[in-house]
């Protein structure tokens, strides 16, 4: 196969793309290669077989792995031409490829292998990102029975919705480099821009994502048996509470009962007419009242 024409391009106008596209791309694709990206709605990432030419639609996760934060990347492919557009302007945090198309350019590689490299740098941003969670997960669990309720609470539901976030985009990438695998994607015919041991290379780069699927659920169920630790955590609080309550609830009743019963208006009451009958009502509220916190305390009620 001949060696591969790579050009990467950024955010770039019309005339740009038009110049790096190889000649029999419909304008259905070239408008779809200029329409923004949109961080708030990312992309279904895939790879379709066209007239001539392969058309990919890649997206990663930006380098926080936050919801909202994601770097699209288009390809148009041919047997001799590969061209990538970056729809987010450059930052020192984004997917490149310089060192890629450097190295493409040394050893003559072909098209069909740019486009393993791509995907592979995409699939190693997933990784990258999904040992961003379990960093978090980590310390959540560090500090699940430290931390206030609401930042517990709070970090628990952003990191949730990262999981899902990413998610989404991983399994339509990892279909996509499977269609590969299953020849579903080669315009000229079987063999053509993904031979063999190209089709080696994106063995790699499916089993990459796969084990960052299993990573990614992984973490989610991490997450979950931190969630419901918090919430187990939540509940003993509340049954202490419950308890120290009821506790209390029970020295005051005794010495309540106490001076109800005595403070009855009955004139026949015997110790209305006993000389210690004062010292007798306040021994009974002293003795009952240090017999039950001794006993809730026994109890660690209190």
């Amino acid at each position: 196969m001949p060696p591969a024409r790579w050009t990467d391009l950024w955010v770039p106008d019309e005339a740009t793309l038009r110049s790096a596209l190889p000649p029999g791309v419909h304008e259905i694709t070239i408008a779809r290669l200029l329409k923004p990206g949109d961080p708030e709605a990312p992309p279904r990432p895939r790879l379709e077989a066209r007239n001539g030419y392969v058309f990919g639609v890649l997206a990663a996760p930006g380098a926080d792995g936050r919801q909202g934060s994601v770097e699209e990347i288009d390809v148009v492919i041919t047997a001799t031409t590969i061209v990538t557009v970056h729809k987010s302007p450059r930052s020192t945090e984004s997917i490149t490829f310089d060192g890629a198309i450097a190295a493409a350019e040394r050893t003559a590689a072909p098209t069909g292998l740019c486009l393993y490299t791509v995907i592979d740098e995409v699939a190693e941003r997933f990784l990258a990102v999904i040992d961003g969670f379990e960093e978090e997960i980590d310390e959540l669990e560090d500090h699940v029975t430290e931390w206030p309720s609401d930042v517990i609470r709070s970090r628990i539901s952003q990191t949730r919705h990262d999981i899902l976030h990413v998610r989404r985009i991983l399994t339509p990438t990892r279909d996509a480099a499977r269609s590969v695998l299953d020849g579903r994607v080669d315009p000229e015919g079987p063999d053509e821009l993904f031979p063999r041991e190209v089709e080696l290379h994106f063995a790699d780069a499916y089993d990459k994502l796969l084990r960052a699927a299993d990573a990614l659920d992984l973490t989610r169920d991490l997450l979950a048996g931190v969630r419901d630790f918090h919430q187990a955590e939540i509940a003993n609080e509340q049954n202490d509470v419950t308890k120290r309550l009821a506790a209390i609830g029970s020295i005051l009743l005794v010495p309540t009962f106490i001076v109800g019963l005595y403070g009855q208006n009955f004139r026949d009451l015997p110790e209305f007419h006993w000389r210690y009958g004062y010292l007798w009502s306040w021994f009974l509220i002293v003795a009952s009242t240090v017999g039950q916190v001794w006993y809730f305390r026994r109890r660690r009620w209190l």
